[in-house]
C-alpha cells in the first residue's frame, strides 16, 4: 500500500483518486438523475402548532450537491458549519455555497452544486437534475423547514454507486433535524442563539422532550416521515432532452393516533 501511494504521486494522480466509500465506485463515467423532494408536512400529519400563516408551512430552495467522502456538507452529531448554520436559520445559501466551491477548489471534492425551487405550502412537490461522477458518487443536500428556529431536512453523503453500476432508483423517507444553532422550541420561536453552539441532532417525537416542542408527540413511537426525496437515473436517450416532472403518488404518512 505504502509503494503503491508513492507510485501514484510520483505520477502525480494523487489528487483525483477516490477515497473512503466511494473508493470502489467502478461505473461508467458519468450519470444523470432527476431528483423530486416531496413535502409531506400536512396539517393531518403533524397537527400540534402546524403554522397556518405569518408565514405558513413551507419549504426552502433545495441546496444539494455531488461529492467524494472528502467533503462533507453536514452530518449528525456535528457542529454545523456557518454556511449550515445561515441556510437553517434564515435561508440565506450564500456562505454554504462558498463552502462548497472552497471544498472543491482545495481538494477537488466536488463534482457539481444542484438547487431546485422553493414549495409555498407544507405539501407538494420540487424537482431537478445533477450529475454523479465515479470518484464523486456522494449526494448531499439540505432543505429548510419554513417557519422554524434553525430546522431542516436532508441527506448526508448518500452513495448512489453500487460497484460497476449506478442505481436506477432510490426512495428516502426524511425526518427534522435541528442544526444546533438556535434554542427555540416551536416553529414560531424568536431568534435565540444557542451559545455554546451544539451539535446537528434529530429531532424525534420525544427529543427534546418538552411539551413545548413543535415535534413533541409522546404518544407516537417514531414521527412519520415530514417529507420524501427520489431520485431516478434518466437513461441516455432522455439526455440532452427536458426531463418529465415526475408525479409520484403520496405515501400516507398520518398520525393515526388521537393527539390533544
Amino acid at each position: 500500500k505504502v509503494l503503491w501511494a508513492v507510485l501514484v504521486t510520483m505520477l502525480g494522480y494523487a489528487s483525483s483518486l477516490p477515497v473512503g466509500e466511494d473508493a470502489l465506485c467502478t461505473a461508467e463515467e458519468l450519470a444523470k438523475y432527476k431528483i423530486i423532494f416531496t413535502g409531506k408536512w400536512s396539517q393531518t400529519a403533524f397537527p400540534k402548532q402546524y403554522p397556518l400563516y405569518r408565514p405558513p408551512a413551507q419549504w426552502s430552495s433545495l441546496l444539494g450537491v455531488t461529492h467524494s467522502s472528502d467533503y462533507s456538507m453536514w452530518k449528525k452529531n456535528e457542529y454545523a458549519s456557518n454556511g449550515v448554520r445561515d441556510f437553517a436559520e434564515k435561508g440565506e445559501a450564500w456562505a454554504l455555497m462558498k463552502e462548497i466551491e472552497e471544498a472543491g477548489e482545495k481538494i477537488q471534492s466536488v463534482h457539481g452544486i444542484f438547487s431546485a425551487p422553493a414549495i409555498s405550502s407544507g405539501t407538494g412537490q420540487t424537482s431537478t437534475e445533477l450529475e454523479v461522477h465515479p470518484r464523486h458518487p456522494l449526494v448531499s443536500f439540505v432543505v429548510r423547514i419554513v417557519p422554524s428556529p434553525d430546522w431542516f431536512v436532508g441527506i448526508d453523503s448518500l452513495n448512489i454507486c453500487e460497484g460497476d453500476r449506478w442505481m436506477d432508483e432510490v426512495s428516502v423517507d426524511l425526518f427534522p433535524y435541528d442544526a444546533g444553532t438556535d434554542s427555540g422550541f416551536t416553529f414560531s420561536s424568536p431568534n435565540f442563539a444557542t451559545i455554546p453552539q451544539d451539535t446537528v441532532t434529530e429531532i424525534t417525537c420525544s427529543s427534546p422532550s418538552h411539551p413545548a416542542n413543535s415535534f413533541y408527540y409522546p404518544k407516537l413511537k417514531i414521527l412519520p416521515p415530514i417529507a420524501q426525496v427520489t431520485m431516478v437515473k434518466i437513461k441516455k436517450s432522455q439526455l440532452g432532452l427536458s426531463a418529465p416532472f415526475i408525479n409520484l403518488p403520496a405515501k400516507s404518512n398520518e398520525i393515526i393516533d388521537t393527539i390533544s
